[in-house]
């Protein structure tokens, strides 16, 4: 069923989702090269995915893994509550959302790569 879920024949999120790998932002740009081809943890992560009614920034499957890189835009109050809904419908399909501010994965990627990792458990004491 989720396989069916993630499968997207909606030809114009399938060209939306396209259009976004080739506008990404600083931090998805930088975020996606310490995640791409599985070079964090071995995860298989891809980016710009049509995920129900949205396209996602960055999704990991195999940990039911959600990352959103957040631009300005999205501190505005009514996209806030459009985001909020956005994750809402997304954990209810049982997947973990996880926000950065693009600034923030600008400045110190390897902090919100160690998040990352500490969200997934990866990191034993």
């Amino acid at each position: 069923m989720l396989r069916n879920f993630l499968h997207c024949t909606d030809t114009p999120k399938i060209l939306f989702a396209r259009h976004l790998r080739g506008s990404q932002t600083p931090g998805e740009q930088i975020l996606w090269q310490k995640l791409r081809a599985k070079r964090f943890h071995g995860l298989k992560f891809r980016r710009q995915v049509p995920v129900g009614p949205f396209v996602v920034d960055f999704l990991c499957l195999g940990k039911r893994l959600i990352i959103e890189v957040d631009g300005d835009s999205h501190f505005q109050p009514g996209i806030q509550q459009k985001d909020r809904k956005r994750e809402d419908f997304l954990r209810e399909q049982g997947f973990t959302v996880l926000r950065f501010k693009n600034g923030f994965v600008v400045e110190d990627c390897d902090l919100v790569l160690t998040n990352i990792g500490e969200k997934l458990g990866l990191y034993q004491e």
